[in-house]
């Protein structure tokens, strides 16, 4: 994917000859609202990214064919804050202040959406992350919003199904503690595991980025764990599958959405057979509005199959939009009161309604890894 620094899709204007003519006030009125996206590209998380990207173009595009809101196109800025940890920060400072944004949309990720949520309140424009799932994410300002479901409900999910569903007493985790996501997550699920009864029989950590997990892995074979809890991203994940399974640990191994990427079974192989994670979407569903995004996507996007943050995206957008309309609006306090009452918009990753706390209550779907490819396990309502 041709992504840099900064990627700019525009909307189709008047002829440039035709608008030499207008009125200043009407030519005012044609000029498109500019929406700002900030997302990893680019480095070790870039499908995350990429797919949220393409989720939103395809948005983009439908929207725009379709006249835009209000009178005006949409034209969106990317950024690409390149997976590293400050750059979101620099780049959103550049849509708000230079690029004047009427939103934000994004991140995938927790820890670079908390870089971005506190200038997002600051500013006083809204900003929808698409996948961040740590709840400090909304408590950062009334302007910050998410269109997914949160760690405390995908925690408690992972909780129940090593217990009801893998049958397993004792569980060792794996927690990346340079991750607010994967703390976070962790921090759910053992409480909801140890309520139910089950111990947590080893507490290991690795940093992001790292790539040998042995040492970690031996203490949690001696352990006697029946499951291995990884609630990291989809590159340590696939790894530590690979040397669990070398080490002779052939207990289920499970985690949260960070597993959602094509590159997982990529990287991890045969290895993941037998684990499971859980995500905000599935393209086999076979609810009308998913089945009818699963094939726009693939006619935009060379039959590539979306997965849940390319679906996040797209309705990020289109909840933004339909926001605006709802507002009449893009200024900020009205268009952040609109969004909050975001009720029942049905879209591609389910029915999205905002709570008080301005987070989306949807359910989990929790996907098994057999025989080599991702399969549909089942469905958890919150």
């Amino acid at each position: 994917m041709k992504s840099l620094r900064s990627l700019r899709h525009l909307a189709a204007f008047a002829a440039v000859a035709a608008s030499a003519v207008l009125s200043a006030p009407f030519a005012r009125a044609a000029e498109p609202i500019k929406v700002g996206e900030f997302a990893c590209l680019t480095g070790k998380d870039a499908t995350f990214g990429q797919s949220q990207h393409k989720g939103i173009l395809l948005a983009l595009e439908e929207l725009n064919a379709a006249g835009g809101v209000l009178g005006r196109k949409i034209e969106l800025i990317a950024e690409d804050n390149q997976s590293k940890s400050g750059e979101s920060a620099t780049v959103a400072k550049k849509l708000l202040s230079r690029d004047k944004v009427v939103a934000l949309l994004g991140e995938v990720t927790s820890g670079r959406t908390l870089e971005v949520a506190p200038l997002a309140q600051a500013a006083k424009i809204p900003l929808i992350a698409s996948g961040a799932t740590n709840p400090a994410v909304t408590q950062r300002g009334d302007y910050v919003f998410r269109v997914c479901f949160i760690d405390d409900f995908q925690g408690t999910v992972m909780a129940k199904f090593a217990l009801n569903d893998l049958k397993a007493k004792k569980v060792a985790t794996l927690v990346s503690v340079s991750s607010a996501y994967s703390v976070g997550l962790a921090k759910f699920f053992k409480e909801t595991f140890v309520a139910g009864g089950g111990t947590v029989v080893a507490e290991q950590k690795f940093s992001e980025g790292d790539k040998d997990f042995k040492a970690q892995l031996t203490a949690i074979k001696a352990s006697g764990a029946e499951a291995v809890f990884v609630p990291g991203y989809y590159q340590e994940a696939a790894l530590v599958a690979r040397q669990a399974r070398s080490l002779g640990i052939n207990v289920p191994l499970f985690g949260g959405d960070g597993w959602e990427s094509e590159q997982l079974l990529k990287i991890g192989g045969e290895a993941l057979n037998g684990t499971y994670y859980s995500t905000h979407f599935t393209p086999e569903n076979k609810e009308p509005e998913v089945v009818t995004f699963v094939k726009k996507f693939k006619a935009r996007w060379n039959n590539e199959t979306p997965d849940a943050y390319a679906a996040l995206g797209y309705d990020s957008l289109y909840i933004l939009v339909d926001s605006i309309k709802r507002a009449g609006t893009t200024e900020g306090a009205k268009l952040r009161a609109a969004i909050a009452a975001t009720k029942n918009f049905s879209g591609a990753s389910g029915v999205t309604t905002l709570d008080k706390d301005r987070n989306a209550s949807k359910p989990a779907t929790i996907i098994a890894v057999k025989d080599g490819k991702l399969q549909f396990h089942k469905t958890v309502a919150p």
